[in-house]
Order: C-alpha cells, then structure tokens, then sequence
C-alpha cells in the first residue's frame, strides 16, 4: 500500500506542478471551452489575481507532493482546487468530467492515507 500511496502521491503533485506551470508559461494549449467556462474563466483572469492565485496554489501544493514534503498541507491547499475542478466540471464543461473524477479520487485517497494528521481537526478538544 505505501508504494501505491507513493505513486498516487507523485502523479497527483506532477498533475498539479504541470499545470500550475502552465498558468504562468503557456506552454499547454487551452482547448476551446463551452461558453458558460469561458465566461467563468474570463471572470477569475477579469479579478487580476484570483486566476494567478490558483495556479500559484496549484504549483505549490503539486511540488510539496511531489517532494514529499508536509504532503498533509499540500492536501489542504489543494483540496479548494480539486472541488472547483469537479464542479467546474459539473456545471460548466462536462467534457472533462473523467479527469476531475480520477483528480477527485486521488485526493480522497491521499486524505485517507494520511488521515492521521488530519485527526486533530476532528477531534473534541473542551480545554481552552
């Protein structure tokens, strides 16, 4: 099992390296998108930040991953971005809807795995 996670590990961080890179570089060509995308991609580049932060999110949480380095925070930065890319998805382009079940699976498998660091969060702590 801790090979299989290894290998979901670093094929979920190169997913999300490659694309985070192209955000800034350009280097993967955009096909055309079904007009309610288009808008909603056009309205996160319109707020001069928010599309650069997602890739920026993207790119950092896929080289944590890839690393191996606090994979825990890199679930957490990238968890926001996996439920944007299924609902995009959805709602807006279903042509990739595959991929952000497969991007999706990955996650929750990761979340699972590593399901020890992310207890505290579910716990009961009473004492202030």
């Amino acid at each position: 099992m801790k090979t299989i996670t290894t290998l979901v590990r670093i094929l979920f961080g190169a997913i999300f390296t490659v694309f985070g890179l192209n955000g800034f570089l350009h280097f993967i060509p955009m096909e055309p998108m079904p007009r309610p995308a288009t808008d909603f991609f056009g309205a996160l580049v319109a707020t001069g930040y928010m599309i650069r932060l997602i890739f920026f999110g993207q790119l950092i949480g896929g080289v944590l991953l890839l690393t191996g380095v606090a994979v825990p925070l890199a679930l957490v930065i990238l968890a926001p971005i996996v439920v944007n890319i299924l609902f995009f998805h959805l709602f807006l382009a279903p042509g990739g809807l595959a991929i952000a079940f497969i991007v999706v699976a990955m996650e929750v498998f990761l979340a699972w795995r590593y399901q020890d660091a992310f207890a505290p969060l579910f716990g009961s702590n009473t004492s202030s």
